[in-house]
C-alpha cells in the first residue's frame, strides 16, 4: 500500500496520507510532509521528544500534531521521521517522537492547516485521509 502522496496545488503544499490504522495515517502524512521539508538522512545521534496534545477530534488532533512536529523541528533542528505511541484516542495523543540533526531544511512549511482535511475509511476498511 502506498504511505503517502504529494497532490498538485497552486499555492500550498498537499498531502494524500494511507493507512490502516490513525497510527499508520499520522505517521504517513508525518512521512510526506518529511519528504518536502528535508531531503536525505538525518545526522548525528538520535533525537527524542515527547509530546501530548489533546484536541477537539482527530481532524484537529492530525493538524495540531503536525504543528508541534513543525515547530519541534525547527526549534530543534532536527527532523522527526517516526513515533512511538503511549496513549492515542480521536482526542488526544501521546506519543515519542524519534528523529535526526538536520543541517538545513529543503522548504519552509509554515503550518498544517484543516482546509480540504477529511479522514475517511474505504469500503474495505482501509483508512485513508486527505489532508493540506
Amino acid at each position: 500500500m502506498k504511505e503517502y502522496e504529494i497532490l498538485e496545488h497552486k499555492a500550498d503544499l498537499k498531502i494524500r496520507a494511507f493507512g490502516n490504522s490513525r497510527e499508520d495515517l499520522f505517521l504517513n502524512m508525518l512521512k510526506g510532509m518529511n519528504s518536502v521539508l528535508f531531503s536525505g538522512e538525518g545526522q548525528g545521534s538520535a533525537r527524542k521528544q515527547k509530546v501530548e496534545i489533546k484536541s477537539s477530534g482527530v481532524e484537529i488532533l492530525l493538524v495540531d500534531f503536525l504543528n508541534e512536529v513543525l515547530y519541534l523541528d525547527q526549534t530543534n533542528r532536527a527532523v522527526y521521521d517516526y513515533f512511538t505511541v503511549r496513549r492515542f484516542t480521536n482526542f488526544e495523543i501521546k506519543a515519542e517522537l524519534q528523529g535526526k540533526k538536520a543541517e538545513r531544511f529543503e522548504e519552509d512549511i509554515k503550518a498544517a492547516t484543516c482546509h480540504d482535511l477529511e479522514i475517511k475509511q474505504n469500503k474495505n476498511k482501509v483508512s485513508r485521509i486527505s489532508a493540506q
